[in-house]
């Protein structure tokens, strides 16, 4: 039994050898994408190391290509400065980085005179004056002021000569009375205040002092007081020092006395209390002084 020619004989026709060259498929599939395989980065705008330029949404188109690849990296940075200068400029002028303290001056001011400001009544009533100038040159003016304002500090002095109003020619006795004011404009001296006055008790003198706290005086007070003990003259060392904030104030009084002088000098308790007396009528007028 023969088969016909006209059947599909899969044995009757050449076959395309499995390994050689067939002919090109008509209308062939696109081959399907391979999730696994990795695609190339696209090439966006110039960036600087991969990354679009600062401030470019995705998708957007960058800014021109000048040929410097991290131009929009650098334009961000320098933005970025430009706006931390001003800033910084902003709160160097206000003050705003200033790690200095301010300084609490309780309304004190500065003058150029501090003898005009000194109370003198309490010493006048004690039966004192100021000795006379002995020339017109200003070094022998009695009573003398000096004063210096400066960056940190502003110094204001006042020294008088004082004697007994009814003192003989033979009569011999040196009294001065030193009055200083401090305005502190850089360092609080509250710290070291008590302690530069609590020193004296430390000191080894045969002498020796004693030191008090000065109640209703400034915020703080303190009274220093020296006596002679037995020598054949009469004298006295009393030192009155306030702070009231940053303004510290000291009114020093010494006298010396000859044991042949007819006159009687103030004892140490009769000063301290003109020296306080002194001191807070004084510290009020300085509260009212503007510099002058």
């Amino acid at each position: 039994m023969s088969i016909s020619g006209d059947q599909n004989n899969p044995y009757g026709r050449p076959q395309p050898h499995p390994y050689g060259q067939g002919p090109a498929p008509q209308n062939p599939v696109p081959a399907q994408q391979n999730p696994y395989v990795q695609q190339p980065p696209p090439q966006g705008p110039p960036g600087g190391y991969g990354y679009p330029a600062a401030g470019t949404p995705l998708g957007a188109p960058g800014p021109p290509n000048t040929g410097r690849g991290m131009s929009g990296w650098l334009w961000a940075i320098g933005g970025a400065v430009a706006t931390s200068a001003v800033w910084g400029s902003l709160l160097f002028a206000t003050g705003g980085f200033s790690s200095e303290p301010s300084p609490d001056l309780a309304g004190y001011g500065y003058t150029g005179d501090l003898c005009a400001d000194t109370l003198m009544t309490p010493f006048e009533n004690a039966g004192l004056k100021a000795k006379a100038s002995t020339g017109t040159a200003s070094k022998d003016a009695n009573p003398q002021h000096s004063g210096a304002q400066q960056a940190s500090l502003d110094i204001m002095w006042c020294n008088t000569s004082l004697e007994k109003k009814n003192a003989g020619s033979s009569d011999y006795s040196s009294i001065w009375l030193s009055n200083t004011a401090t305005l502190h404009k850089k360092a609080d001296p509250a710290p070291e205040f008590a302690d530069s006055y609590r020193s004296y008790e430390k000191q080894d003198a045969s002498t020796g002092y004693r030191v008090e706290a000065v109640p209703g005086l400034g915020e703080e007070a303190f009274l220093v007081t020296r006596k002679d003990d037995g020598s054949t003259s009469s004298s006295s060392y009393v030192i009155l020092g306030v702070r009231d904030g940053w303004m510290t104030y000291q009114s020093t009084w010494s006298n010396y006395t000859s044991s042949s002088s007819s006159t009687k000098q103030p004892t140490a308790d009769e000063v301290a209390t003109m020296l306080k007396t002194s001191a807070t009528e004084t510290l009020k007028r300085l509260q009212n002084s503007r510099s002058r």
